[in-house]
């Protein structure tokens, strides 16, 4: 695998594009991770017993990005992007774990996973354009003593957030990968 499409982030800006530029390194990695996979070897769960796949770890991720760049931030109300439930949510309406997107339903291609992350990225950084570091939104979980649900969380936070959620699931992408068809690199 080549890195030569992913940029890496700048190593002395401001923290603004310090914080978006590792979001947007981590987001190329996922996408970077599925490159030249047909459907049949992105749906597959190469790393047994985990059920994980890499069109399940970008449908997942789509989730995400609608989750805390919509949902929290935002405060809008939107089904999940997979799935069957169509009932809207807003930030107060998620549960603990709220890990969906893993599943993959027959027919699903990578290609439209991909397409519809795609789509939630470009909507994150649209609702993220015009608000400052410190805008908040409404943390949906009991977080710790003295953070109950529906806190105010900043968007500082969530990038930050944001990054740690992508570094840990490129790492299950790179074990995937790897077993895949065996490429290896970050």
């Amino acid at each position: 695998m080549s890195i030569s499409t992913r940029s890496f982030p700048p190593l002395n800006v401001d923290e603004r594009t310090t914080l978006e530029s590792w979001l947007d390194f981590h987001r190329a990695t996922l996408a970077h991770k599925c490159a030249g996979l047909s459907d049949e070897q992105a749906r597959e769960a190469s790393a047994r017993p985990s059920e994980l796949t890499l069109t399940g770890l970008v449908q997942h991720m789509a989730e995400v990005e609608r989750t805390w760049f919509r949902r929290i931030l935002t405060g809008e109300r939107v089904a999940a992007v997979h799935g069957t439930d169509a009932t809207p949510l807003g930030p107060l309406d998620l549960v603990d774990g709220h890990d969906v997107g893993f599943e993959v339903a027959e027919g699903a291609t990578l290609e439209g996973a991909l397409a519809e992350w795609q789509a939630e990225i470009e909507r994150a950084r649209a609702n993220c354009a015009p608000l400052s570091l410190d805008a908040t939104g409404t943390f949906p979980w009991a977080f710790a003593p003295g953070e109950p649900a529906g806190s105010p969380v900043s968007l500082r936070w969530i990038f930050v957030h944001m990054i740690e959620e992508y570094a840990r699931h490129n790492g299950h992408a790179d074990l995937l990968r790897e077993r895949v068809d065996g490429s290896t690199g970050w």
